[in-house]
């Protein structure tokens, strides 16, 4: 067997939060091999599988007794090339910057604004990423996965991945569908998105008039350098609470209370609340109990600030959707999976 399964083997350096927990068994998978090997593995000895990526998404709250294979396949290639179009397929234990940043000095545009978002290519269609007017589905051109129930490899296109607001196939179906590697539809001539205003701002402040796809990722970069901690140095998993779609109802209701409300039309009628709004007005901002706490920029984010365990920011996490719901009858929900 070439796949290495070690035991009671610490999460820590395998999750952005840091949090340390212990895994029953540990391996990492480096090809389609390993992930069979993994999974047979795990049927023989009768313990679960659980998959993670780069960890960035994952809140650990107890020891998992499991074996957690940790998808570390690399591999970047292009499928098709038109000259303009060009549909580029990565493995998925490819971290994901560092993909987006290949892609742009292959003189490829689709990406830039999916620029700096931690974790793999494989984990990026799970919640349907998305950052400053992009999300996956938008230049999504397919993805190969291992459906664990039959050990039969299914091909996805895009309306068969169901892509939602931070929800996909991949996600309402936990546990069955195991992404080996995904496809992108890029573009050397495609018009770049700038709707977003800190983009254009922060573009303009530099003196770019006429940007490349290079020249939005740098500036997103910059933008959300300044608003994120590194987890390599304050334990975070990024935004913790999705931004709640509401009736436009209730955000009429609630902008005569608080005119400054920052809320967006949907294309179905609802509106989309911007979740940092909601926390930082409830005086969240900045808080800190132990090691758990919310960051003093960016109140979507919840941090460890060094030795907090699962549950301490869980029980964090929870008290802020009670006050959220009870101040402004909004449910927050949280990103992270938790285990």
């Amino acid at each position: 067997m070439s796949l290495q399964v070690r035991s009671q083997v610490s999460l820590k350096p395998f999750n952005s939060f840091g949090v340390d927990v212990q895994a029953r068994l540990f391996a990492q998978a480096h090809s389609d091999a390993d992930v069979r090997e993994a999974l047979a593995y795990g049927l023989e000895h009768k313990v679960p599988v659980l998959v993670i990526g780069g960890g960035s998404n994952l809140l650990l709250t107890a020891d998992i007794q499991s074996l957690v294979l940790r998808m570390a396949t690399r591999g970047i290639r292009v499928v098709s090339d038109d000259g303009n179009n060009v549909v580029i397929e990565a493995e998925a234990g490819e971290p994901w910057h560092p993909f987006v940043q290949h892609t742009l000095a292959q003189g490829l545009s689709g990406l830039e604004n999916l620029s700096l978002i931690p974790g793999t290519v494989g984990a990026a269609p799970m919640q349907n990423i998305g950052a400053y007017g992009v999300e996956i589905k938008d230049v999504f051109a397919g993805l190969t996965a291992l459906d664990r129930q039959s050990g039969e490899l299914r091909d996805f296109s895009l309306q068969e991945c169901n892509f939602a607001y931070r929800d996909s196939l991949f996600k309402q179906q936990p546990g069955r569908w195991l992404i080996l590697r995904v496809r992108f539809a890029l573009n050397r001539v495609a018009p770049l998105h700038l709707e977003y205003g800190p983009v254009r701002q922060r573009l303009t402040e530099q003196g770019i008039e006429h940007p490349t796809a290079s020249d939005v990722s740098q500036a997103i970069c910059s933008i959300r350098n300044e608003k994120l901690p590194d987890p390599a140095v304050l334990g975070n998993a990024g935004s913790f609470f999705k931004n709640p779609l509401v009736p436009a109802a209730l955000v009429a209701q609630l902008k005569i209370q608080y005119p400054d409300l920052v809320a967006y039309a949907q294309p179905d009628g609802q509106m989309k609340i911007a979740a940092g709004w909601l926390i930082e007005r409830a005086g969240w901002k900045g808080f800190r109990d132990a090691d758990a706490g919310v960051h003093k920029l960016q109140a979507l984010v919840l941090v460890n600030y060094g030795s907090a365990t699962g549950l301490q920011l869980l029980d964090l996490a929870q008290r802020i959707q009670k006050d959220i719901s009870e101040r402004f009858h909004v449910e927050l929900e949280m990103e992270p999976n938790r285990y």
